[in-house]
């Protein structure tokens, strides 16, 4: 089977990207594992496929180059937008897109015919342990020292704040964002018992009250060059600390493959604005043993 499908990101966060209104794929979460393989494959940190929906302009399916499916990707919110905008799909600048983690709204700027810009209403970020959901004996975990059991058995102690963006994350501030333990710790964490459902984890360096640097280890897919539920994580957990940003203002959060905007408005109402790039098209052909895995 062929597969025609473009290449996305969004500051590095990349994807693949599939046509999917007329017909779903066969077993996504090992076609997204298929074609993430940097050097072997496509090359992404995952799947994501656009789909009909009866709640919202379109759905979103994504998965993880692990070929676990996730529930929100803000990053793909907004290459999904210019996908639809640019290809046809849709002549409205403003749609609401359906994920796992509830329907947002995107609101896109056009140039010249095409999205170079969009801004998604992310929801409210959260921090219920409960919801988060996280291990926790307390109804929030925010700014708290937390132990993690490293690979040698031995305890370490990691202070960070955990908020739900429609997934987990841990947020933690660091010195120097370049020298960071990201895979070390990030792998530690994002596997920990704490974290029932897995979770993303954000390293934090403060550059100054309006600028601040992440790194983010992403559940699933391991170091990504960003993540845009990660830079909401990070703009609310600044915000509420008092660490950098005004609340209902946009704070720079700069990823590894680029600057994102995040404003943290009342009632913890996120919101999440930067580029969205196509990188090329193209097909590939899909292994038949992944179609016959399919209808097992």
């Amino acid at each position: 089977m062929k597969m025609k499908f473009t290449k996305m990101h969004g500051c590095g966060n990349d994807y693949v990207y599939v046509d999917c209104m007329d017909r779903m794929l066969p077993n996504p979460g090992k076609i997204s594992e298929f074609v993430s393989r940097r050097r072997f494959g496509i090359g992404s940190d995952g799947l994501i496929c656009i789909c009909p929906s009866d709640k919202a302009d379109f759905r979103m399916r994504m998965f993880n180059a692990d070929a676990s499916e996730g529930k929100m990707c803000g990053n793909g919110s907004r290459c999904i937008a210019k996908y639809v905008y640019d290809k046809g799909l849709t002549r409205k600048d403003t749609i609401t897109l359906e994920t796992l983690g509830g329907i947002k709204t995107i609101h896109m700027t056009v140039e010249q015919g095409k999205v170079v810009l969009a801004e998604v209403d992310m929801g409210q970020a959260v921090v219920r342990t409960a919801d988060v959901p996280m291990d926790w004996p307390e109804e929030t975990c925010v700014d708290q020292p937390v132990v993690f059991a490293g690979p040698d058995g031995k305890g370490f102690t990691v202070r960070g704040t955990a908020v739900s963006m429609g997934n987990p994350h841990f947020v933690t501030f660091v010195e120097d964002v370049e020298t960071a333990p990201v895979e070390a710790v990030g792998r530690i964490i994002e596997t920990s018992p704490v974290f029932p459902e897995r979770t993303n984890v954000e390293f934090v360096q403060i550059v100054d009250e309006n600028h601040v640097k992440f790194r983010v280890w992403e559940r699933g897919s391991g170091e990504t060059w960003a993540c845009g539920t990660g830079a909401c994580a990070v703009g609310y957990t600044c915000v509420t600390l008092g660490k950098a940003g005004k609340r209902g203002e946009f704070l720079k959060v700069e990823a590894k493959g680029g600057m994102l905007q995040v404003r943290t408005g009342e009632g913890d109402a996120m919101t999440l604005k930067g580029p969205a790039t196509t990188v090329y098209e193209g097909e590939i052909e899909l292994p038949e043993e992944l179609l016959e895995e399919s209808l097992k």
